[in-house]
């Protein structure tokens, strides 16, 4: 029998662990939910992140600063990719969704093959005054590493939320993925916008991959690990939904704390698939998809 307060501590858990998921997922929701690019590359640069801010933070800079200094570096990095990816396969076909696919898992693997070079296979932290203690209230314990990424997560969600609802390159993004010949009658280039977008996707994994090894150690096969509870958070919330993102991630996060509590941390992983398979046979657009 399990006690109502294991629930309760288990569904507190799982809303910051579902925050979190949210925040790391957030760039996948820009890059496949809004443009329909197979993005696979894309838990691969979460753990680029997490190793370039293993190295910024070897200076005594903090975590989370580490990650927004690097969102500039990312956003370009990001932007160099659609125009590889747009150069060599959709200026030439509209066919790209397999050959797209094969594109970003060759440089998925190319990634972790340089990180296993560079840093070896060992697993890798970083030091801040919130890693490692925890916040307690009556009974309860929250790690602050889980707070600051509940916080970060939110902010991000927020931010994003705003940028493509309030602003023409915001709702031009959203457009693109849908119609580039009304796009161009506003007189915007869709591969620009597409560009942009890729860029901020790719930015946010600079900060998320902060996230990550706050959260925990890094290795670089990590990104095996995360590749499908990313894919499950967007598909879950309806392709190109931020605030849906953030509702998603928060379902796998509770889902997941339950099944670690019940059945063991080796069921976990299935927690996403089977969701995933769920929600494509109930309700194929998500919960907040039309």
């Amino acid at each position: 029998m399990f006690s109502v307060d294991l629930i309760f501590e288990a569904v507190l858990f799982g809303i910051l662990l579902g925050c979190f998921y949210a925040a790391v997922s957030l760039g996948l929701s820009v890059a496949f939910g809004l443009l329909d690019v197979p993005y696979v590359a894309h838990p691969a640069l979460l753990i680029l992140g997490s190793y370039f801010t293993f190295v910024l933070c070897k200076t005594g800079i903090d975590p989370i600063v580490c990650g927004t200094l690097l969102m500039p570096i990312f956003f370009f990095i990001g932007i160099g990719f659609y125009r590889f990816y747009y150069e060599t396969f959709e200026k030439r076909s509209s066919e790209t969704g397999v050959r797209g696919l094969a594109f970003f898992f060759g440089m998925s693997f190319i990634i972790e093959v340089c990180l296993i070079l560079v840093f070896g296979v060992d697993q890798r932290t970083v030091a801040a005054s919130y890693i490692g203690s925890s916040l307690e209230i009556g009974e309860y314990r929250f790690p602050y590493r889980m707070l600051v990424a509940f916080g970060i997560a939110l902010a991000l969600t927020l931010v994003l939320t705003i940028y493509f609802s309030k602003t023409f390159n915001g709702r031009a993004i959203k457009a693109v993925g849908q119609d580039e010949g009304a796009l161009r009658l506003m007189g915007a280039n869709p591969v620009k916008i597409k560009q942009l977008a890729f860029g901020i996707a790719t930015a946010v994994n600079a900060l998320a991959g902060a996230m990550l090894i706050i959260v925990g150690p890094v290795e670089p096969a990590m990104d095996r690990i995360y590749i499908g509870r990313t894919f499950c958070v967007v598909v879950l919330a309806g392709l190109g939904s931020m605030s849906g993102t953030l509702v998603a991630g928060l379902v796998l996060g509770i889902a997941e704390s339950i099944v670690m509590m019940t059945f063991g941390a080796s069921w976990a992983p299935a927690v996403s698939f089977g969701l995933l398979l769920l929600m494509l046979g109930v309700r194929p657009q998500g919960l907040f998809g039309r």
